[in-house]
């Protein structure tokens, strides 16, 4: 197979993912658009978390938020829980790397926020308890999840789960749909 063909089929297979995702869970990418809209329109902020590459995409949705997307803009209050070094080793050398997020979530979070818990399994248990966190306090979840959509899927308000067990394909997904959310969020 030359690399042409490589090429052809990875994005032929990318493609097929993206229109059965869009089929699936078009619904539930736009009711989180409309959620992730109240939360910031009541002046609420937005909490993100995943790991590896999807820390990752925590950090790239928090910065389109905060600074701008496309259009200039006031920022949209957002913390990607992955960022902050000193949190992330303290915590998980003195107490757990399984409670890191669930800790910032305790300790940021309020009622009337919103967590986006972003898990290519969706059985990352670090998310996990931080879903559980969340459900706790009255924080409103949504997942951004992948492959069957993991313990996390029956645990957030909106699951959003990529029908593939192709961690990039996913990956790919989860972009698409906070630039989605961040696109509805400027035309209004």
């Amino acid at each position: 197979m030359t690399t042409l063909e490589k090429l052809e089929k990875y994005f032929n297979k990318s493609l097929e993912v993206k229109r059965k995702f869009s089929t699936e869970f078009g619904d539930s990418i736009i009711k989180g658009a409309e959620k992730i809209r109240e939360v910031v329109s009541k002046g609420n902020k937005i909490l993100i978390c995943g790991n590896g590459g999807s820390a990752a995409d925590a950090q790239h949705f928090a910065a389109e938020l905060l600074c701008h997307f496309e259009k200039e803009r006031l920022g949209f209050p957002a913390i990607a829980l992955s960022t902050d070094t000193s949190i992330l080793t303290a915590w998980s050398n003195d107490y757990s790397f399984e409670t890191v997020f669930a800790r910032q979530v305790k300790t940021l979070g309020k009622p009337g926020d919103l967590l986006v818990a972003i898990s290519t399994s969706g059985n990352s248990t670090n998310v996990v308890n931080a879903v559980e966190e969340a459900r706790e306090l009255g924080i409103f979840t949504i997942g951004l999840l992948g492959k069957d959509g993991g313990r996390l899927k029956n645990m957030v308000e909106i699951p959003i789960v990529t029908p593939s067990n192709r961690t990039a394909f996913v990956q790919e997904c989860h972009i698409m749909v906070y630039h989605f959310w961040c696109e509805c969020l400027e035309s209004n």
